[in-house]
């Protein structure tokens, strides 16, 4: 038994997003835990949130809108690396790889909400 969205890897992709920014975010100075590092959990948590809550009992349309929601939230992630890339909280290295799984993530989302009618 499981909830259909379960089963769609932009739900367990979004869901692996979220706990590497959790542990990317733990590694932050103690000045961001309540700015940066907060925004970036958040930010990240709702991708996985928006697509799920709109999976459910949620018309095309709706859920369609949900994913926008997801898509916005994962802008917000990439932005909030910018910040941390900026700031030297994260190297270059790691920038590059968690922008590549937002920009692949992204891309996925958008190509299964235009399947939605």
């Amino acid at each position: 038994m499981s909830f259909k969205f379960e089963n769609l890897i932009i739900w367990q992709n979004s869901m692996d997003l979220g706990e590497d920014m959790n542990l990317l975010a733990n590694s932050f100075p103690k000045e961001e835990i309540y700015n940066l590092s907060s925004q970036l959990r958040r930010a990240s948590d709702s991708v996985a949130l928006n697509i799920s809550e709109g999976s459910i009992l949620q018309s095309g349309p709706e859920y369609r809108k949900f994913l926008g929601y997801s898509i916005r939230s994962l802008a917000e992630v990439v932005t909030c690396l910018h910040k941390a890339k900026r700031r030297n909280y994260i190297s270059e290295i790691k920038f590059n790889n968690q922008y590549k799984k937002c920009f692949n993530l992204m891309n996925m989302i958008i190509a299964f909400r235009k399947k939605i009618k």
